[in-house]
């Protein structure tokens, strides 16, 4: 089960009135170094953006090239210690639909990997040391150590307690 609130809207779809609920300047700076952060090579100027529109980043995330956050509410994202993040990887907080719009956090364990192309759904943790193939879309948590792939992401493999302890291992 996602950890979504929902937020009933009247009078046109939810995406209508979107300056309303964040505020337009706001989305503009997000959007702007967001953005900017997808082109960037350097990791390090990368995070250095992230956590400016409120992203938590801990020490050693990689962020692949085209990796894109979500502008309206960036602050609802946390990526642990040690993650990789795949080129071309969507993580959204939000999901504007027609009658409501729904938020949730999307929190990221340590080591990490998310495969080129996935997409991350709000409300969704994903696990310590977790594997999510690519091009897979992420619409329920993650137990830690698991491997998960496919559209909707299904457990492939359970190796969590064995894979947390390699890693932990390997430092």
């Amino acid at each position: 089960m996602r950890r979504i609130k929902r937020f009933p809207v009247s009078g046109g779809n939810s995406l209508h009135g979107w300056y309303r609920r964040v505020g337009f300047f706001r989305v503009v700076y997000n959007f702007l170094l967001i953005v900017l952060a997808r082109y960037l090579p350097s990791l390090r100027v990368k995070n250095f953006l992230y956590r400016m529109v409120g992203i938590r980043v801990e020490r050693g995330v990689s962020v692949g090239l085209m990796a894109m956050m979500d502008v309206f509410y960036p602050q609802y994202i946390s990526i642990g210690e040690n993650s990789v993040i795949g080129y071309n990887v969507t993580l959204l907080a939000h999901e504007f639909l027609v009658h409501e719009y729904r938020l949730g956090p999307v929190e990221i364990g340590k080591d990490v990997m998310i495969g080129a192309n996935s997409t991350v759904l709000p409300g969704v943790r994903i696990g310590d040391g977790a594997v999510v193939g690519a091009g897979s879309l992420v619409n329920r948590d993650v137990p830690p150590g698991a491997l998960v792939c496919g559209v909707p992401a299904r457990v492939k493999s359970k190796n969590s307690e064995y894979r947390i302890q390699e890693l932990r291992n390997e430092r």
